[in-house]
């Protein structure tokens, strides 16, 4: 059974740091290019991060630029998102997909991904 299941969410206070888990289930993740895309309460799906089957990171976000890293480890079929000095825009939930390539930053968020977790909430409040 194909499976994403993401973990690490919850809530942190302003300029603190999570680490979210992306898991993998039936299927191998170092072949695919996995996302993290996040959705704030009333807003649209926005791209954070992209990891490439080939290590390769797009940046969706400039809001997330050098406080937010992707990485993966293929041993534990895992990829990680390292949030770091969070701010209260972050809340949403957080979700990661599994898909072929990482789009460029003109395609919608998340187009073409094949599997999707269920995502995991990030409440950054005080």
């Amino acid at each position: 059974q194909v499976q994403l299941v993401e973990s690490g969410g919850g809530l942190v206070q302003p300029g603190g740091s999570l680490r979210l888990s992306c898991s993998a289930s039936g299927f191998t993740l170092d072949t695919y290019a996995i996302g993290w895309f996040r959705q704030a309460p009333g807003k649209e799906r926005e791209g954070v991060l992209c990891i490439s089957n080939s290590d390769g990171v797009t940046t969706y976000g400039d809001s997330v630029k050098g406080r937010f890293t992707i990485s993966r480890d293929n041993a534990k079929n895992t990829v990680y998102l390292q949030m770091n000095n969070l701010k209260p825009e972050d809340t949403a939930v957080y979700y990661c997909a599994a898909g072929p390539w990482c789009n460029s930053v003109y395609v919608p968020p998340g187009y073409g991904m094949d599997y999707w977790g269920k995502g995991t909430l990030v409440t950054v409040s005080s």
